[in-house]
């Protein structure tokens, strides 16, 4: 077989590709399927001819056809001083001819160059969503300069340039939107169908689609640092990386071919001298042994089931940075997930506001939210959100002052205004109603933040509870569900959030267990705890504070936000689209693929040592070869079924059009 997977200038070399012509990868094989149409053609015609010289200059033409390409690959590895598959099938394809049974030789070479084709179809199929999204950066952009505009190639744009990009377009570069406001189609690059909002500070992404604005957008990143040329590096990384199984077989592949060589003489030796069988006869038996001994189903059965899984991933938005990852996470029967950022967006909302009797719940509130707009806390952000949401009129404020870890006041209206905790109230002498006191015990006891505020004025004194949590996205719990479908025995969460809070989320989103107030590295030291004890343990984090964790447990799989630098980095595993629900799609790929590989290995394995078994008992040639090749053929259509093949429903986080492209 040849070495070189994906052959061209722009991709790199990669797993054991097919084992004759065609240029998988950037073309359809066309040379190659020409060569077996022309093998097949012409050994049917020298087979209605019948015997004779024009038969014999027929077959030649088979020959040639079917056999070139394989010949120079073989005989290139042999100046290389490596054995390989297509030097038996010429020795057995030329040891027929020679005993003059040329149809035979012709259907060898013409079922090996239909393998070679089909197999080099499998690759060119796995790799061109890869360079689909290759073509998607535009080669030229409008660069604003001077105050004009000027049509550049993309390449000579630098960080920092002012790029104005008109309706339909694709975004040429990774950047910022710094004037006006449009829409982006995003589905290319992280399969999210619906259309992405992007007003003034959104950034957009190379390859992805403008909507009707027409924005200036300052470009971030180098052209070659894209978030589209990342991925598309990191999935030719992972197709070129290899498994232990693959270097295992590629390690034996060579001793092997010598082994069948040395077989096949001794099937000679033994028939000719020790059986008493004529030349022709013990010859053809060695020829016999040649091909139904020789590995080809073996060694491509492997590739085949990954490089597919691998492409079929990519087009759903889940990157995996190698065959062995992918291999990996079919067999993790735990995963650990961090809480903010992953399962919470790590951007607490506002759930509910109470206020005592006789207080209005929405004054209540602006009172708060026109302290809190002062207040640089992430909760006070929540807050100032909320009446922002509601269209509540904010109040001119006066003596601000925060406190750090209590929380903040300021006079509104005339009126003396608190929020924050009880401490607060006490520091400056304030006496907080028992009945606010425990309405804030009733909503920590259900794991969220309790906002106390209190309105002291001349009057009278009043005030309320606002609570404030962070709560779990929409898809979280479907997510989770999904896993314990897809076969995973145990999911917990590990964060440095309070256990009360932590407790609450799990609740909410269906985790088995929660172990809270972790520090970065008491996760690390959670997880080999949890892995000492014969669990395999994938964790899922932001790719931020989560790196040490990714990087410890046997799957790190990141939340990748379109273009997070440290997930795209330290993770064996990216989601895109930051959607938990391609988790369970992952797992499903990966224990599919898994099963697949084993499938192939078994039936390559077991088709070998039956047809070696009945060449002993006068295996005819051609049955050799259609068992031989016929289980190639097999193994790679079973491979690519992953490409097509359908998910359970829950699995299915984005929509699989790319699957029919």
């Amino acid at each position: 077989m040849t070495t070189d997977l994906l052959n061209s200038e722009k991709i790199a070399p990669a797993t054991p590709a097919p084992k004759t012509g065609g240029t998988p990868g950037k073309a359809p094989p066309l040379n190659a399927a020409l060569a077996t149409v022309l093998c097949a053609a012409f050994g049917l015609a020298a087979w209605a001819v019948g015997p004779g010289q024009a038969s014999t200059a027929l077959y030649v033409l088979s020959y040639l056809a079917g056999g070139t390409m394989t010949t120079l690959v073989a005989a290139t590895e042999l100046v290389r001083r490596r054995l390989t598959i297509d030097l038996l099938m010429i020795f057995a394809a030329v040891g027929t001819a020679i005993l003059g049974d040329w149809g035979e030789g012709a259907v060898l070479l013409f079922l090996f160059s239909l393998s070679n084709t089909l197999e080099a179809y499998a690759m060119y199929r796995t790799t061109r969503s890869i360079d689909a999204l290759i073509r998607l950066r535009p080669r030229e952009a409008c660069l604003i300069r001077d105050g004009a505009e000027h049509g550049v190639t993309v390449e000579s744009l630098s960080v920092g340039d002012l790029i104005r990009v008109r309706p339909g377009e694709r975004f040429p570069v990774d950047g910022e939107v710094i004037e006006g406001e449009t829409w982006a189609d995003e589905s290319t690059l992280t399969g999210e169908s619906e259309p992405v909002s992007k007003p003034v500070g959104s950034l957009v992404f190379a390859g992805t689609i403008n909507g009707r604005g027409s924005p200036v957008v300052r470009m971030t990143r180098a052209v070659a640092d894209t978030t589209l040329e990342r991925i598309v590096r990191l999935v030719r990384d992972a197709q070129a990386s290899k498994t232990a199984a693959q270097l295992l077989i590629e390690g034996w592949r060579g001793p092997y071919v010598a082994g069948v060589l040395l077989a096949s003489a001794f099937v000679f030796i033994g028939a000719w001298f020790l059986h008493r069988e004529g030349f022709p006869d013990s010859f053809y038996h060695a020829m016999v042994m040649l091909v139904v001994a020789s590995p080809c189903a073996v060694v491509i059965g492997t590739p085949a089931v990954l490089l597919s899984a691998i492409a079929r991933a990519a087009r759903q938005g889940v990157l995996f940075k190698g065959g062995a990852h992918l291999e990996m996470l079919g067999r993790v029967d735990n995963v650990a997930f961090d809480k903010t950022g992953t399962i919470t967006p790590g951007r607490p909302v506002v759930t509910s506001v109470w206020a005592m009797e006789d207080t209005d719940e929405n004054r209540l509130l602006s009172l708060a939210a026109s302290v809190e707009r002062q207040s640089e806390h992430h909760l006070a952000e929540a807050v100032a959100n909320e009446a922002a949401r509601r269209g509540t009129p904010l109040c001119e404020i006066a003596d601000f002052e925060a406190h750090t870890g209590q929380g903040a006041h300021a006079r509104a209206d005339g009126l003396w205004v608190g929020i924050g905790r009880e401490s607060l109230f006490e520091a400056h002498g304030k006496r907080v109603p028992h009945e606010l006191t425990a309405t804030a015990a009733r909503v920590r006891d259900a794991g969220q933040t309790a906002l106390i505020v209190l309105v002291d004025g001349d009057a009278a004194r009043t005030g309320g509870v606002i609570a404030v949590s962070d709560q779990p996205r929409p898809d979280a719990a479907p997510a989770l569900a999904a896993l314990k479908r897809a076969g995973i025995a145990r999911i917990l969460i590990l964060t440095g959030d309070h256990a009360r809070i932590a407790r609450a989320i799990a609740d909410q989103v269906g985790a088995d267990d929660v172990r809270a107030g972790l520090m970065p590295d008491e996760k690390v030291l959670e997880l080999q705890r949890l892995m000492n004890s014969g669990h395999l343990l994938a964790m899922i984090g932001d790719g931020v504070n989560d790196a040490p964790s990714l990087a410890t447990a046997h799957v790190g799989i990141a939340m990748g936000a379109a273009g997070t630098d440290v997930a795209l980095e330290v993770a064996d595993v990216v989601l895109i689209r930051d959607d938990l629900r391609a988790l369970s799609f992952a797992v499903w790929l990966s224990r599919r693929a898994r099963r697949r590989v084993h499938q192939n290995l078994a039936f390559a394995f077991g088709m070998i040592g039956l047809l070696v078994l009945a060449s002993f008992f006068g295996l005819p040639l051609w049955m050799g070869v259609v068992g031989h090749e016929g289980s190639t053929l097999l193994v790679v259509l079973n491979g690519l079924r992953l490409l097509w093949e359908s998910p359970p429903a829950e699995s299915v986080a984005t929509s699989d059009r790319a699957a029919a492209s």
